[in-house]
Order: structure tokens, then C-alpha cells, then sequence
């Protein structure tokens, strides 16, 4: 029961009114949805109080567990003193300090930090800035983009744009851009860069792991091999680190695996430890400086949002970066890491509908065999929940992406329920 409405009731209600993003909504309103009243660490409550081990992060996002202390205090303190006041034309104490810590924990060289709100368009603002400073710079003939087949970037128009996932972006094609496209190879990189060098405003790259492609790898030092050519041919680089940054490949940032510094950096989903909505374009001091002229040269970037620098999402923010240290929480992760890589190769990797497995610290994508005329992937995470755990798949892919937080016996137990189910569906 939730504000007196029994489940039954709220489902109703959900199938009458609400729109669900990446979902077949005539599928969805022939079933009767789960609908979540509440939160407690790693796991989230039903209206008819089971709980569900959250085993993708809320869609990626929540770092610390939901409802974590030092997270909730501090968006009571700044309800205290003010909920949101806009960054256009002023400052705000908490967007100030956020930007500073950002810029203290962010990849060597990164100094100026442009708010946003989603994933979407901390990627859009990196597009436009990587644009107007080549057109600043006295480069109009810089004005196409390399990014990577099967690339997901976010939903508005532009992030789409860059996007290379068919099944979301082909049907928008006469609205986008054009976008060199390459596989994550070092040859294919430097065959683009012979060819395209001199016309590419910037090269976009989620660093290591291709996220909502299925969780696919990059080969070692293909990030490290972009940083050099960008920085040879006068482009560019851009890291989405939207799903890949605050600890989820075992380092806060992606990027620190191969020692790479971007020009610009996307950041989002756990930026606010998965509490509000929160995005940011971190850029070096170098791209800011091509903005700066008098008002007469027209060098202003003309982009914002209402919501930008948010003081209580930024306030969040502030206390997700703290429990960083506070909890020495990359340091713990890399055990939960360990546990997770062997028990996947225990527990998972033996079954015979698993074709692959692919793990990058947190990011898990377990490649399922595909059965003509089934969503397998889609199966398994609906039979998952009758064993107390949320998944979310991606086509024949079960994506595990849980919280920092996560304990070894939740890893265990999210590992074990995945086994049966995956061996219920794949029965046959």
C-alpha cells in the first residue's frame, strides 16, 4: 500500500498514464508492471514490500546504495537553503564546490567544468564545443566527428548522431548528421585518421567499454593510440564517461587505465552518486581559452539549461565524492571485483546457453546463445525477479552492473539466482 493506492490500483494508473522510455508499451500494458515504493542499500521494495537485489545501479547510476546517509543529509541541508537557483548570470555554493572536485579527481589537464543533466547532453555540449572552437580556431573545414560502430552516446539529436546502435538511431537517420563510423581496431583508427584527419572537429570514444552495445572491449591501447592521433592531427578528444566513470571499471575514470588525459570529458548518471539528475562536460583550459574575446567577436558558448548546476543535485554530488574516501570505496571495489570475476568463471561461464562472457571491473555483459524467435536476454532477467533481483538486458545480452556497495555474498547470491534462471530458460 502506498498513499492509501494498493498495487493493483498503481498499476492501473501506470498502464492509463505513464510512457516507459525504451519499452514496447503494448507489450507493457498487457502485464501488470513492478512498481517500487521504496529503497534500502543495495536493494529495492516493492508497493507489496519484497525486495529485489538492484543489480544494474538503477539503470547505472547509484554508486553508494539507495538511501545512504551521508548522501540523504546532505539534500536535507541544502533544502535548507535553496533548491535550485539558476547558474546563468550566477554561482551557487554547491556548483562551485562540485566543479572543484571534479576538476581534483578528473584526468590530469581537465580545469572548467560545464553543467548539464543527463548523459545525453553532456554529450551534445562536448559536440558543440569541439565544433565552435575549431570554428574559433580558424578551422571551418573541421566539421565532421569519428566515433565507433555500435556507439551509444545518448538520445537528442546530435548524442544520436554519434550513435551507431541501428535498433535506436536507424529510423532518425534524415535528421542527423553524418558521422564517420569505425570498429575499436588500431588499424581501422589510423586508416580514419589518414583519410579524415584534417576534416574532423573531434574523434568520441565511451573509453574501454562500448556500454549499451552489450558491454563490448576495446583491445588494449586503442585509447591510448586515439590520444596520440587526436593530438597529432589537431582534433579533438572526446571520453564518454558516462557509464565507464566513478568507479566503475575499478578506477574512478576509465581513462586512468591507459594514463589518457581527454579534451573533453561526459559525465552523468553517477555523478550524483544516482540520486538526481546531474551531468557534466569537463574541458582543458586550452578549449576554454578559444571562448574568451570581447562580447563584439561573438565567442560566447550559447548553450544551457534550466536545471544546470542543480544545488541539490550538486549537493549530492559533493557527499558521493566524499564517500570515496570516506569509505575508501575504490579500494573495496577491487575485491568485490576479484569475487565477481571468479564467481562469474565458477558459477556462469560453465552453463552451455552462455556463448560469451565480457567483465571490465563492474561492467559485466553475458552473451547468451540466440534462439530464433525469442528475447532471450529479455526472458531470463523477467525470470530473475521471482529470485529477488532486478536485471536489465540488452537483445540476448544480461547486463550485471551493480552498485559500489554491493557486498560478496550479494555478488554470490545475484550470481546464483542468474545460474538457475539463465538454466530455466535455456532449458530446452
Amino acid at each position: 500500500m502506498t498513499n492509501g493506492r494498493d498495487t493493483d490500483t498503481l498499476r492501473a494508473l501506470d498502464r492509463q498514464f505513464l510512457w516507459h522510455p525504451f519499452t514496447a508499451m503494448r507489450l507493457w500494458m498487457g502485464e501488470d508492471p513492478l512498481v517500487i515504493a521504496s529503497a534500502e542499500g543495495n536493494e529495492l521494495i516493492d508497493t507489496d514490500g519484497r525486495r529485489y537485489l538492484d543489480g544494474v545501479s538503477s539503470l547505472w547510476c547509484n554508486l553508494h546504495g539507495h538511501r545512504h546517509p551521508r548522501i540523504d543529509q546532505a539534500v536535507r541541508d541544502q533544502l535548507d537553503r535553496v533548491a535550485h537557483t539558476t547558474l546563468l548570470g550566477l554561482g551557487n555554493v554547491p556548483a562551485i564546490e562540485l566543479a572543484e572536485q571534479l576538476v581534483r579527481v578528473a584526468p590530469p589537464g581537465l580545469t572548467r567544468v560545464f553543467y548539464s543533466d543527463s548523459g545525453s547532453t553532456a554529450a551534445e555540449i562536448a559536440l558543440k564545443l569541439a565544433f565552435q572552437a575549431q570554428q574559433l580556431r580558424g578551422q571551418p573545414e573541421r566539421t565532421r566527428f569519428l566515433a565507433l560502430e555500435h556507439a551509444y552516446h545518448g538520445d537528442t539529436v546530435g548524442a544520436v548522431s554519434l550513435g551507431g546502435i541501428d535498433l535506436f538511431h536507424q529510423i532518425f537517420q534524415p535528421l542527423l548528421f553524418h558521422t564517420e563510423r569505425i570498429p575499436p581496431t588500431v588499424a581501422a583508427l589510423e586508416a580514419a585518421f589518414a583519410t579524415h584527419g584534417s576534416r574532423l572537429a573531434a574523434c568520441v570514444i565511451e573509453p574501454l567499454v562500448q556500454g549499451a552495445a552489450g558491454m563490448l572491449m576495446q583491445p588494449p591501447g586503442f585509447l591510448k593510440r586515439a590520444r596520440e592521433l587526436c593530438t597529432q592531427h589537431g582534433v579533438y578528444l572526446v571520453c564518454d564517461e558516462v557509464a565507464t566513470g566513478f568507479g566503475r571499471t575499478g578506477k574512478m575514470f576509465a581513462c586512468e587505465h591507459e594514463g589518457v588525459s581527454p579534451d573533453l570529458l561526459c559525465l552523468a548518471k553517477g555523478i550524483s552518486g544516482g540520486y538526481l539528475p546531474l551531468a557534466a562536460t569537463l574541458t582543458s583550459e586550452a578549449l576554454f581559452d578559444v571562448f574568451l574575446g570581447p562580447t563584439t567577436e561573438r565567442r560566447t558558448f550559447f548553450h544551457g539549461h534550466t536545471y544546470t548546476g542543480n544545488p541539490l543535485a550538486c549537493a549530492a554530488g559533493l557527499a558521493s565524492l566524499a564517500l570515496f574516501e570516506e569509505e575508501q570505496t575504490l579500494a573495496r571495489v577491487g575485491r568485490t571485483i576479484l569475487h565477481l570475476e571468479r564467481g562469474l568463471a565458477a558459477t556462469i561461464a560453465r552453463l552451455p546457453a552462455v556463448r560469451e562472457i565480457r567483465q571490465r571491473g563492474l561492467m559485466v555483459g553475458i552473451e547468451l546463445h540466440p534462439q530464433p524467435g525469442r528475447l532471450i536476454g529479455n526472458e531470463v532477467c523477467r525470470a530473475i525477479r521471482k529470485r529477488g533481483v532486478i536485471l536489465r538486458p540488452l537483445g540476448p545480452v544480461v547486463v550485471l552492473m551493480p552498485p559500489l556497495s554491493f557486498h560478496v555474498e550479494q555478488v554470490d547470491r545475484l550470481l546464483a539466482a542468474l545460474a538457475e534462471s539463465i538454466t530455466e530458460i535455456c532449458a530446452d
